[in-house]
């Protein structure tokens, strides 16, 4: 590989490491926090009563907010939301002034400056992420309940069993089975996605090769170098899924 300058690499490669692990922190938080989002708002999507007050209730308060919210999240660039979360979302609740978690009584100022000051970005990608995933899963689940034959939910409740349980226990197993490869592709989205974090300041692995390229006026190394480090990332994450996909897959056929 001519003019391939690895020292530039070694020199900060403690940087490209600790962007590394930052970019893994995000993506793990991410899709957990945004698969239990995205869960519960294709629940809430799917919440329908026959008949009686509930219908008008669920239809009006619970149906169309989500419908809204899936639509704006899915309809806007996620750079944007994360700007938003970062600069107008996030100080609105822990300002150390103002932020309404302070005023609440709720967290101290000094509690606020040292989560603004060294957490403010990582709490920023967190949430923008979690948020915009959710709007994403949503639908993944929604789609992935709706494929189950309605016959074993009214089966499992003529048993006797909940709603909820009969979710927990007949309907969602089935459904994740289904589900899980839109599910991983999710995931590897997250990955990609968490480098535009670098723009607010987190120390990821597009902040290590944007803090590299800037000391030495250069891009082919520190991005290249990334790159690779990205697709290995989702290339592990697409085995995993692959190999959970024929676990189900067995589990099924027995």
């Amino acid at each position: 590989m001519s003019g391939f300058r690895w020292e530039i690499i070694q020199e900060y490669l403690p940087l490209f490491v600790d962007g590394a692990l930052m970019t893994l922190k995000c993506t793990l938080i991410c899709v957990i926090t945004g698969t239990l989002w995205g869960l519960t708002l294709g629940l809430g999507r799917l919440a329908q009563a026959p008949h009686g007050p509930w219908k008008t209730i669920l239809h009006y308060g619970v149906q169309w907010p989500v419908r809204i919210y899936i639509s704006a999240f899915r309809g806007t660039p996620l750079f944007v939301q994360i700007m938003v979360v970062h600069f107008a979302l996030v100080p609105l609740f822990i300002n150390p002034r103002d932020g309404l978690l302070v005023t609440s009584g709720i967290m101290s100022a000094d509690v606020a400056r040292t989560l603004r000051a060294d957490y403010g970005a990582f709490l920023s990608c967190v949430v923008a992420i979690t948020l915009n995933a959710g709007a994403y899963v949503s639908e993944i689940f929604r789609a992935g309940i709706q494929s189950i034959d309605r016959g074993q939910m009214e089966a499992s409740r003529s048993l006797g069993m909940t709603y909820g349980r009969t979710m927990r226990r007949v309907i969602l197993p089935q459904a994740f089975r289904r589900m899980l490869p839109p599910l991983g592709n999710n995931a590897i989205a997250i990955v990609k996605d968490s480098s535009l974090a670098s723009a607010i300041g987190l120390a990821d692995l597009a902040y290590a090769a944007r803090t590299v390229s800037g000391a030495y006026a250069t891009y082919w190394e520190p991005y290249l170098v990334i790159s690779l480090v990205y697709w290995v990332f989702t290339f592990l994450l697409s085995l995993l899924v692959q190999h959970m996909e024929k676990r189900f897959g067995k589990s099924d056929s027995r």
